[in-house]
């Protein structure tokens, strides 16, 4: 049982397959299995790989909150495939990477010119690791925002939502959806980043347009 090695893209395949029909590692909630899985991969899976990413993205807007999610962490065989020998960590990250030793060798004296080759590649690993970029998590977001009746004027609504401007929110199409009696609805996407807006503040903002708006609901949430 297990994924292979997760740091090899052949690992990072068998992962993104097993999660084409599942959001999480166990269960159907974020738990301490997904944050195992999370910790043992060493670079956000390829694009192609979009079950892969969208796991990965997903659990690391848990960063914060990884120590209270449910579940006892296990060992990394004991997640995945059946029929997958879990292989990660037995196997080499990369040339540039495992040619390095971080902490030398315990049985010998480093001569100097060792120890100097040693901590200069020990160097140019920090750097190279702290101009990776960061990953920031987003959320597409279908509001529905309803007006107080039929006359309501809805090109005057949908301006005002629009109006609303924040960083790391992009707004998308819209459109109008009857709810009976005459009256529409404005449907309308939305972009998030999730460390920047959230579903609150634009509840507040929209609901604050008083002559239009008489509320807000989030339709459909998913990580991007």
């Amino acid at each position: 049982m297990g994924f292979g090695d997760l740091k090899s893209a052949a690992g990072l395949r068998v992962l993104n397959d097993f999660l084409a029909d599942r959001s999480y590692i166990e269960g159907y909630v974020p738990s301490q299995a997904d944050i195992a899985v999370f910790e043992a991969i060493a670079t956000p899976p390829p694009a192609d790989l979009c079950h892969a990413l969208r796991w990965y993205n997903h659990i690391k807007s848990y960063e914060k909150q990884k120590a209270s999610l449910p579940g006892v962490k296990k060992a990394l065989g004991k997640y995945g495939p059946a029929d997958v020998e879990d292989t990660t960590g037995a196997a080499t990250d990369s040339k540039d990477d495992d040619d390095i030793d971080l902490f030398g060798s315990d049985d010998e004296e480093e001569s100097e010119e060792a120890k100097k080759l040693r901590e200069e590649r020990l160097a140019q690993y920090e750097s190279k690791k702290s101009k990776k970029p960061a990953v920031v998590a987003k959320s597409s977001l279908l509001l529905d925002v309803k007006p107080w009746d039929d006359e309501t004027d809805m090109a005057k609504l949908e301006e005002c939502v629009r109006s609303i401007q924040a960083d790391g929110l992009v707004w998308g199409s819209s459109k109008l959806v009857p709810v009976g009696y005459g009256i529409k609805k404005l449907q309308i996407q939305c972009v998030v980043e999730d460390d920047k807006v959230g579903t609150d503040m634009l509840e507040e903002r929209i609901t604050a347009f008083e002559d239009y708006v008489q509320s807000m609901d989030v339709a459909a949430f998913n990580k991007i």
